[in-house]
């Protein structure tokens, strides 16, 4: 039986990014797929997080820049305040998928954002990056100018909130085993080990 990892993330998560080295990493080892899935945090019109604010700053202090030490990634919190909504990159996310740079274009959003301090939430931007992938600008824009995909997207989220029962991002499901926030290589290894032994019964 075959195994799917469902990634349910944000844009604006930094431990989606900082995560995903690692399980792309177990599923290779293991021959498995990844699926990324979209989780808005804060969907329009909630408020966004402020980088300054308190529970960011603490945040980043004690965990995100110590975990991205340890793996070698070097993130740096974005200074957009208030942080961007996501679901115009998330719209741009199912233009790529149905183009077949999906997973291409998820990576090169979450590097845009931590690593080099893009604002993705600005269509400009969003076109630029789309461009990079080899996916026509024109029509990219053009898909986000006009919400074309933004039907497939609340479906989406949809999905993750009231089938899925998502309540925070990163998570991660691997057959019935879930993992809620961050996780290393040897805890995707074990979590898929014990999937594909259940289902091999």
């Amino acid at each position: 039986m075959s195994l799917t990892i469902n990634v349910y993330s944000d844009y604006v998560c930094p431990y989606c990014i900082l995560a995903e080295g690692d399980l792309e990493a177990a599923a290779a080892e293991r021959g498995v797929e990844v699926a990324y899935l979209p989780f808005e945090l804060r969907p329009y019109p909630t408020p966004t997080l402020r980088p300054e604010g308190d529970y960011i700053t603490k945040d980043w202090r004690e965990r995100v820049y110590p975990i991205a030490a340890e793996l070698g990634i070097p993130i740096v919190k974005p200074p957009f305040s208030p942080q961007p909504y996501t679901h115009l990159a998330f719209e741009g996310y199912q233009f790529a998928i149905e183009h077949g740079q999906g997973k291409a274009y998820n990576t090169r959003i979450y590097q845009a954002f931590f690593l080099e301090s893009k604002d993705i939430g600005n269509i400009d931007v969003l076109t630029e990056l789309a461009a990079e992938l080899g996916l026509d600008p024109a029509a990219y824009r053009q898909a986000l100018e006009l919400r074309t995909y933004k039907e497939k997207h609340g479906k989406a989220l949809h999905h993750a909130s009231y089938e899925a029962n998502i309540t925070s991002a990163p998570t991660f499901v691997i057959g019935e085993t879930v993992i809620r926030g961050m996780a290393f290589k040897h805890q995707f290894l074990d979590a898929i080990d014990r999937e594909l032994a259940r289902t091999a019964r």
